[in-house]
């Protein structure tokens, strides 16, 4: 994997990281939450197209069909997430759809788009892919003990990786295939996740006081969110641009390492250091990949 790639993988890590620490703290909030996200994301980015290659060599017919599919696909990962968030453990709903997801990922790109990942680069994606799952089984055994039926936290997380490998396959194809630009083809989906998310606020009602009451809580997460997730994930697409997405998405998910950690120190999350031990084994599938 050419060393930039992995470099923009790993940088995008960390914003995302940090950008679903901040939709955790403000799970409870709901679709306003995610409207001001996604409005905060196009206006701050949308200045930026016309320096960074506008809206590449594709038509304006690509481009909708681009921004359109995928918006609907990051709505629903939004929400699902969130669903998971206010429901589950951070570490488990995180862990448990970051290892579906690439896992997803990599098999549709090997069977779909004919990727062909090395031996030594698909041991690296299987570490990854199985220290990130043993951060979602880490607290499993004591919950089994109080909770009758699924896990909340596991069914959510699943449900998130496969949007999350939904949207990823399509975004590698819209920014590869069809040529549309990383940062155009992201403030377009912003722009549709406005329109979805507003059509949800209008049918619950009184939507201007949910914003209004929305932006005076969390105004300081909002800025924070509309830098953050759009820039990890302008990274990532940038990043496929030079590597296979088979490879690329699983980097990203070094992310789980500093998630971890999070829950641990700041919310006591169980078994501390069995959480340590899946955090190294997906610090060493990351480095295999790199090499």
């Amino acid at each position: 994997m050419p060393a930039l790639a992995l470099g923009l993988a790993l940088a995008a890590a960390v914003a995302h990281a940090t950008w679903n620490i901040v939709a955790h703290g403000s799970s409870r909030s709901g679709v306003q939450f995610l409207w001001w996200g996604a409005l905060c994301s196009a206006a701050m980015w949308a200045i930026a197209i016309p320096f960074t290659d506008g809206f590449g060599r594709a038509d304006l017919a690509d481009v909708v069909l681009g921004v359109g599919v995928s918006g609907v696909l990051h709505v629903a990962y939004m929400l699902v997430l969130q669903r998971g968030y206010a429901s589950g453990e951070l570490s488990t709903v995180y862990a448990t759809a970051r290892g579906t997801g690439p896992l997803l990922t990599v098999l549709i790109a090997m069977l779909l788009l004919g990727e062909r990942p090395g031996p030594i680069a698909l041991l690296g994606v299987a570490l990854v892919i199985g220290g990130v799952v043993a951060f979602g089984l880490v607290g499993r055994p004591e919950l089994r003990v109080t909770r009758r039926g699924p896990d909340p936290a596991l069914v959510y997380g699943l449900l998130t990786g496969a949007a999350i490998a939904a949207y990823t396959v399509w975004d590698a194809f819209v920014v590869t295939g069809l040529g549309v630009a990383p940062v155009a083809f992201m403030v377009g989906c912003s722009a549709v996740e406005v329109l979805i998310f507003s059509g949800m606020l209008l049918r619950r009602g009184r939507a201007g006081c949910r914003l209004r009451g929305e932006l005076q809580r969390n105004w300081r997460g909002l800025i924070v969110f509309g830098v953050l997730s759009p820039l990890s994930y302008v990274l990532v697409l940038t990043a496929m641009t030079l590597a296979p997405v088979s490879l690329v998405a699983p980097v990203r998910e070094a992310s789980v390492v500093l998630v971890g950690l999070y829950g641990v120190l700041c919310h006591r999350e169980s078994r501390p250091a069995l959480r340590v031990l899946a955090a190294v084994t997906v610090v060493l599938g990351v480095l295999l990949i790199g090499l």
